[in-house]
């Protein structure tokens, strides 16, 4: 199996910029929960993602997600993606 770096998808990039935006549009707000704020907005498009990469293959989807196969589907339940 090829792995792919950061170098070569920099998603940690694309995270930081997100929440720099984020904390520049708060306009004096507090931001508040921010660790579950941004797991909830990443997860149901993570699993849609790589559900679809996968053609739909919940084993494959787990070992590329590093889930259960059981875990895999409480979320994609979770979401409504089954």
């Amino acid at each position: 199996m090829t792995h792919v770096t950061r170098q070569i998808l920099p998603l940690s990039k694309c995270v930081r910029e997100s929440l720099e935006d984020y904390f520049d549009r708060l306009d004096g707000h507090k931001a508040t929960n921010l660790y579950t704020m941004v797991l909830e907005e990443i997860e149901e498009p993570l699993f849609k993602a790589v559900m679809k990469h996968v053609k739909s293959n919940q084993s494959n989807a787990a070992t590329i997600l590093g889930l259960s196969r059981g875990t895999l589907r409480k979320k994609l339940k979770q979401y409504k993606l089954e």
